[in-house]
């Protein structure tokens, strides 16, 4: 399985958000098929200690095409969410995009329609600084 060129800078943009990575990567198999998400992780919230879990897929999108490689992301975002609704319910899944794809492509009527009609969650990232800039 490759790993994308930013999945080091969004591992550890994660860690420096107060994200521990559980899960690297995110196995799971459904009906006879095996996914591999790229990464898993929990934050531990307050004194309570309950912990929030996500599952993370992070894109680069520094193809020649932006439409066929946002269409890819799409549909990969799709199934696993549908995987993860039946194996890990309570395991929020966010699409990790790069912040100059966000601000130029995602910003784009088509792509905004097409993540809020699918209801995509977002964590954009600056894979320069290795820092989380917005989750979405």
């Amino acid at each position: 399985m490759a790993k994308d060129i930013f999945y080091n800078a969004v591992k550890v943009a994660l860690q420096k958000d107060g994200w521990s990575i559980t899960h690297d990567p995110y196995e799971i198999s459904v009906g006879g098929v095996e996914m591999y998400i790229d990464l898993g992780a929990e934050q531990l919230i307050g004194a309570e200690r309950d912990g929030s879990k996500i599952a993370v897929e992070i894109k680069s999108f520094l193809g020649r095409s932006l439409i066929s490689e946002f269409h890819a992301a799409h549909g990969q975002y799709i199934d696993y969410l549908y995987a993860l609704s039946e194996k890990d319910p309570e395991r929020v899944l966010y699409l990790a995009v790069p912040v100059k794809i966000y601000a130029d492509f995602f910003s784009l009527q088509f792509i905004q329609t097409a993540v809020r009609r699918s209801q995509l969650r977002l964590v954009i990232y600056d894979p320069d600084r290795e820092v989380i800039t917005l989750w979405q």
